[in-house]
């Protein structure tokens, strides 16, 4: 204190306004703390630590597999998306407080180092949060099969503790299973990816499962980007069908749009008595059984919107094996000269679901679209893994050459985890909107909780985040909710 301090430099546009470089403990990623929190109550990392195999020498290892799983979620949960970003946060010290699993402040002890090299031989003290190379080896052993199986099993796991929890391991009576298919665009050569003409893009093309009542992700299945949109569904369906009824709710529902009504995969529900709703495509068929009903009643038109509803049966002359019950939608808007129409397509019967029920049921599919798009466009996956090998070492040539690891399933592996670091985000998201009564998207969470600015200063026992009193009220009303997010096995 009191110690003059270098310049950087002043201002031009005020001159009384000077930028000084100070070692302060400042940090622009406070939230990550928050969200560390909400792992913990969901205890999701040690769930994945017992599944996972670490094919690494127990004696060797600098960073656990817990540390580096949690590294890489935070990173994620906070808009950094590029490894890369890892190398320049490595001493950040609220992150490196936040991924550590050791107790008090023993993750901000680096070894002493002389002429650069680290005094210490105790590998179990990190000088930082892992690196880039680090982080790039855990995405090849987690893109194992058995790994990647405990991937998809954890985004489910994630999404079951969140909503256990809060009706305190109750499961709900019915639940709705959104399935959609997500366009990722991709740059360079990263194997599967193609151009998609529906897209217009060279993308991959991977299915996505939500809960449509909570916005929970449920899983994703990587695709290549060509691949039609139904292809794989079913194989991936029927087993999460199993798992949602046996750990979320008694009976589950299924909702997708046109592009996944196949006779396979309705049979399967049908056989399965799993209700559907899903939006077909237009044909000549049904464009001739909708024509005498595209007719506006006698007199003059509204100045509102008008609807009407037409029950039918329907099948495919070549594809479907039975008929099937359809709804035809008709609408009137204003100003509009033709009127517009769609077909829905249910295994309810009218008894089960009228109409009017199902087409209200199918509009809200609209919310999981919103999820969906919260996904990609705040966390926007990065499925850059592409079959390069090493072809340097610190500067030197390798004196044995590794084949690279499996770019494919490296991207599947991205994508999981930025799932699973949705997932995080989501369960805090709704524990701050329950508390201030007010909607938050996953963007206004990330710029006023998450993404936030504080102080750290270390005592000698503990550590103080100071805060502002804009972000303090927000932290404030979410840490009062995540009482009732604590995950109890039952």
């Amino acid at each position: 204190m009191g110690e003059r301090q270098p310049t950087l430099f002043s201002l031009d546009f005020n001159r009384s306004v000077k930028v000084e470089a100070r070692p302060e403990r400042l940090t622009a990623d406070a939230g990550a703390l928050l969200l560390r929190e909400v792992i913990e109550h969901l205890g999701i990392i040690d769930w994945m630590v017992e599944r996972i195999d670490d094919p690494r020498d127990p004696e060797l290892i600098t960073h656990p597999m817990s540390e580096l799983m949690t590294t890489w979620l935070l990173l994620l949960g906070q808009g950094w998306r590029d490894r890369d970003d890892a190398d320049h946060l490595r001493d950040d010290a609220v992150l490196r407080l936040a991924v550590s699993s050791r107790s008090g402040l023993s993750a901000l002890r680096s070894p002493t180092r002389t002429d650069g090299v680290p005094t210490t031989k105790n590998p179990a003290e990190p000088e930082g949060l892992a690196s880039q190379p680090t982080l790039s080896r855990l995405g090849n052993t987690l893109s194992a099969p058995g790994n990647r199986s405990a991937l998809h099993q954890a985004v489910l796991e994630c999404a079951s503790r969140r909503i256990r929890a809060t009706r305190r391991g109750h499961r709900r009576r019915y639940l709705t299973i959104d399935v959609d298919s997500l366009p990722i665009e991709v740059h360079g050569h990263q194997p599967e990816a193609a151009y998609n003409g529906h897209y217009h893009d060279t993308i991959y093309h991977p299915l996505a499962f939500s809960v449509a009542e909570t916005g929970d992700l449920l899983d994703l299945r990587l695709r290549k980007g060509n691949a039609h949109t139904a292809d794989g569904a079913l194989k991936v369906l029927l087993p999460l069908l199993d798992d949602v009824e046996q750990r979320l709710c008694q009976v589950a529902s299924v909702r997708f749009d046109a592009g996944f009504p196949e006779e396979e995969l309705l049979a399967a529900l049908e056989n399965r008595s799993t209700p559907y709703v899903a939006r077909i495509r237009n044909n000549p068929v049904l464009d001739r059984m909708a024509a005498p009903l595209l007719k506006r009643p006698v007199g003059r038109p509204r100045n509102e919107p008008r609807m009407w509803l037409h029950e039918m049966t329907y099948r495919t002359e070549k594809s479907w094996s039975r008929e099937r019950r359809v709804v035809l939608v008709v609408q009137e808007r204003p100003d509009e000269l033709l009127l517009h129409h769609f077909w829905l397509l249910t295994s309810w019967t009218p008894d089960e679901m009228p109409a009017e029920q199902l087409l209200e049921l199918y509009r809200e599919r609209g919310t999981a679209e919103g999820h969906f798009g919260e996904l990609m466009n705040v966390f926007d996956p990065a499925l850059s893994s592409v079959p390069r090998p090493k072809s340097h070492y610190r500067g030197q040539l390798p004196t044995r050459r590794y084949s690279s690891g499996d770019s494919f399933a490296i991207n599947e592996v991205i994508l999981l985890l930025n799932a699973l670091a949705y997932n995080i985000a989501h369960a805090a998201r709704v524990q701050l909107a329950t508390r201030t009564h007010r909607g938050w998207s996953l963007q206004s969470l990330r710029e006023h909780v998450l993404r936030v600015p504080a102080r750290l200063v270390l005592h000698s026992r503990r550590a103080v985040l100071i805060l502002t009193d804009a972000t303090a009220a927000l932290w404030l009303s979410l840490w009062a909710g995540l009482a009732s997010l604590r995950y109890v096995e039952t």
